[in-house]
């Protein structure tokens, strides 16, 4: 995987103008971990759920073609339905369902692996945006920070029309598959189904963040 792991652009671009993605790059890589994810909730004769989403798991070839990697946290899931059980909390801090160290907030099942995904979209969206440079943005869980900012975010004059289209549909999305109960997150199908859908058809779901 010559171009190494998507944590190796989770910081933007830095002084050398290396180590950052265009939009079109980000969305494509979006797309194929959303596909992949969708292949290992539903497309598998044994359902599986990786428990381990994020930037370091996700390998990139040549062409940018993510493949997701590391499988030493998945779980099988025998049964037609997708609820878990498990021994203690699993996962890396930051990208952890809610459900999977409290069950107060749910079920565990390949929805924990929508919120870690969902994580993921906001933290490469805010690298590629550089939010760092924002003082409020930077001292505020940015979830909640872009959920209260996301038109004017969105609205960047150095971005194109298109540009700005495609950042606003990855937010949403990621807001999407945040949400604290794991009913209210979309499947990994509808969430492709989602992101190759126009982003006007896509209204921003209520806020219900882990702050």
């Amino acid at each position: 995987m010559p171009n190494g792991s998507l944590e190796r652009f989770a910081s933007g671009q830095n002084s050398e103008g290396k180590n950052s993605l265009s939009w079109e790059n980000l969305f494509g890589i979006t797309v194929g971990v959303a596909r992949g994810l969708e292949y290992l909730h539903r497309g598998c004769s044994t359902r599986i759920v990786h428990f381990d989403i994020k930037p370091h798991n996700i390998l990139l070839d040549q062409d940018f073609c993510p493949k997701i990697s590391d499988f030493g946290l998945a779980k099988l899931c025998m049964k037609k339905e997708s609820i878990i059980s498990i021994d203690g909390a699993r996962g890396t801090i930051g990208y952890i369902a809610p459900e999977v160290f409290s069950q107060q907030f749910g079920e565990v099942s390949s929805k924990s692996d929508v919120y870690s995904f969902g994580m993921m979209i906001l933290e490469m969206v805010g690298a590629r945006k550089n939010i760092n440079q924002s003082s409020e943005a930077s001292s505020k869980y940015f979830p909640q920070w872009v959920y209260e900012h996301l038109e004017e975010y969105c609205a960047n004059p150095s971005d194109t029309v298109v540009h700005s289209d495609l950042v606003r549909k990855l937010i949403v999305i990621g807001l999407w598959c945040i949400q604290l109960q794991p009913m209210n997150r979309p499947s990994m199908t509808r969430v492709v189904e989602m992101l190759e859908s126009r982003g006007n058809d896509l209204h921003i779901p209520p806020q219900s963040l882990l702050c």
